[in-house]
């Protein structure tokens, strides 16, 4: 299957090859990068917080960027959303690290249940965030009476793409499949062009979204082609190709 990767290049590289594994022929389209903000996450680890959570693998490079600085922190209670950000973790040092196989509203849901002990507003949930970013965990964790701050530690940012250069990739061969993985990424996609104007372009073509929240993105006119992830990593999105 041609699928086309809609992952910043440096995540995207890695599907890419899992994909080849699999027998697929990923073709390559970031629609944005991160940028880190280390300084941000090192002020906010200084201050007093009774646990971590992150959701998002960016936030955890963000944090590793840090190096020894972060030693201190690695046996903090660190809570995430997916497997593949708690693996992220654990690869980076943390040794107590509790994932949600949903999204952001189970994990807060998670954290009320192991932390009603720990509902004290000067020793709150530090939670390391990027932008743009889902409003439900936040939600949540106010809604569940969890005393938490957030630091802003990574921000997503758009990378311009060539309209030649999207041509020859969307439109010369047809995609099989394309992945979602953020409701933003899915958002700039059907906000391209050659999206918009070319809508037949895409007739046989299937969006596979990590989420229901990355699904909500996508115009109702691709509504019967649109598969969503059983819980949020690559493997159940693989598992729909």
């Amino acid at each position: 299957m041609r699928v086309v990767v809609t992952r910043p290049k440096h995540s995207g590289l890695r599907t890419a090859q899992r994909l080849i594994a699999l027998g697929h022929n990923p073709v390559l389209l970031p629609l944005t990068e991160p940028v880190h903000n280390t300084a941000a996450a090192k002020l906010a680890l200084a201050e007093p917080h009774s646990a971590l959570a992150v959701t998002s693998a960016e936030a955890v490079a963000a944090m590793a960027a840090l190096g020894a600085t972060l030693e201190p922190h690695l046996h903090t209670r660190l809570f995430t959303v997916g497997k593949a950000t708690a693996d992220a973790a654990r690869q980076h040092g943390f040794t107590r690290v509790q994932t949600s196989g949903a999204g952001g509203a189970e994990l807060a849901d998670l954290i009320a249940t192991e932390c009603r002990g720990l509902a004290d507003p000067k020793n709150p949930l530090l939670y390391l965030a990027g932008l743009p970013r889902a409003p439900a965990f936040e939600q949540h964790l106010t809604a569940n009476g969890i005393p938490w701050r957030v630091a802003q530690c990574y921000a997503m940012t758009p990378v311009l793409q060539d309209a030649v250069e999207l041509q020859c990739l969307l439109l010369a061969q047809r995609a099989d499949a394309i992945l979602l993985y953020s409701f933003e990424t899915a958002r700039t996609f059907f906000g391209l062009p050659l999206a918009t104007e070319n809508t037949q372009a895409f007739a046989g073509t299937r969006f596979l979204c990590l989420s229901t929240h990355v699904a909500e993105a996508i115009p109702g006119r691709f509504c019967s082609q649109v598969a969503v992830a059983q819980t949020p990593d690559e493997a159940a999105l693989f598992a729909l190709l």
